[in-house]
């Protein structure tokens, strides 16, 4: 299924999937938080090593699903299908955005 994301969005999901993680920048505010697995990801830099460490320990694709869209507020049901305990699983990212960039995201 193809969704039409907004464009943040869609290049996180690139991201994800392997494309250049210094794409960060161009998706993600200066200060963003990112919330995945109990912990907590501030700031480009952080965010950049949280998606090189899960790039390294496994590999995995991501496949966007569906999407609600509430204000600033994307919520993405994806499919994560990889070599790690459990594959597949079906995962919630609620995104929130600010002048067109990520400023939140959740992983659940």
């Amino acid at each position: 299924m193809s969704l039409l994301l907004p464009h943040a969005i869609s290049t996180y999901f690139a991201i994800s999937n392997g494309s250049d993680i210094a794409s960060v920048e161009h998706c993600f505010t200066a200060g963003a938080i990112v919330k995945d697995e109990g912990k907590t990801h501030q700031g480009h830099a952080a965010i950049a090593a949280w998606q090189r460490a899960a790039q390294t320990a496994f590999d995995y694709s991501v496949e966007p699903l569906d999407m609600f869209t509430e204000g600033d507020r994307v919520t993405v049901t994806s499919k994560v299908v990889g070599n790690f305990p459990g594959s597949p699983v079906t995962l919630s990212h609620a995104f929130g955005l600010i002048d067109g960039k990520i400023n939140t995201l959740e992983i659940v």
